[in-house]
């Protein structure tokens, strides 16, 4: 159960269940498709050796053990109760004392105020219900010129990821991922509304910047489409389509897939924005 009340039930249903049970169980796998923004991303972040860190949406926790090695401490917060064993099994076998895990929602956990210095988080504030009062939690939880600093994702039409998923909508009914939304993976696609929440939650000196990365699917295409289709979100979509259906439709992700195929793996283009502001004030000088 979480710690706290819980504002977005749907998707505490979604990473308490097989999806949160697929990430928790190939946590390399999903380390692979985005590890490569954790450099820039704590770059933008600027830690220091006497920081405390806020990982929202921390999920397996690899963000969190990476900021936890250059703060003085980091907590991780996340709905996933699989997500969370996980991360606090791994950051005990790396011997990471200075981190802990909340399984809670950033929502509307009574944070203690002016608690962080930094807020951060690898693609885990797109599904927020209310991200004005999420995000106006969030400030609340950050001292007096602390930062903030994510990575979100761009349009999903801009996304390498996109042609695969036209080669599976011919065969089996997809969802329009490209349809604008006020929550879900492109929720703040749109630099404009970024900027608009994050102002509205009392944030300034906001910055979005594009950052292209390249996230690896599989060692080849066949592995690359498996995973796919034993992704949380493809087999709801596809729960109700006839077998014979999901079977070419995973042929033709193979066949996109292969576009994609190198020495190293299938490898697709990330197209993200890589978000920075901060609460004002003057900033902690110890």
């Amino acid at each position: 159960m979480a710690d706290t009340p819980i504002a977005n039930t749907h998707q505490y249903e979604a990473w308490n269940g097989y999806e949160g049970r697929h990430w928790a169980d190939h946590q390399a796998r999903y380390d692979a498709l985005n590890d490569p923004v954790n450099a820039p991303l704590l770059d933008a972040a600027a830690l220091h050796g006497t920081d405390t860190v806020l990982d929202i949406g921390c999920g397996n926790g690899r963000l969190t053990r990476l900021a936890a090695r250059r703060a003085r401490h980091a907590v991780g917060i996340d709905l996933s109760a699989p997500m969370l064993e996980r991360a606090r099994a791994t950051a005990e076998a790396e011997g990471l004392p200075h981190v802990t895990h909340v399984q809670a929602d950033a929502q509307v956990h009574p944070f203690e105020p002016a608690s962080f210095d930094v807020a951060l988080s690898r693609f885990g504030v797109m599904f927020f219900a209310d991200p004005v009062a999420a995000f106006t939690n969030i400030a609340g939880a950050l001292r007096p010129g602390g930062r903030l600093a994510f990575v979100c994702l761009q349009s999903f039409d801009r996304q390498d990821q996109a042609r695969v998923f036209e080669a599976v909508a011919h065969h089996a009914p997809l969802p329009d991922l490209t349809a604008a939304s006020e929550a879900g993976p492109a929720s703040f696609a749109d630099p404009t509304r970024t900027r608009a929440v994050l102002s509205a939650a009392g944030f300034d000196g906001i910055d979005v910047t594009p950052l292209d990365t390249e996230q690896v699917w599989g060692t080849d295409p066949s592995d690359a489409s498996a995973f796919l289709f034993a992704w949380g979100p493809m087999r709801h979509w596809l729960r109700d389509t006839p077998a014979e259906a999901v079977e070419r439709a995973r042929e033709a992700a193979t066949e996109a897939f292969a576009a994609y195929a190198t020495e190293e793996g299938v490898r697709l283009m990330s197209r993200c924005w890589l978000v920075t502001g901060g609460r004002p004030g003057a900033a902690r000088t110890v």
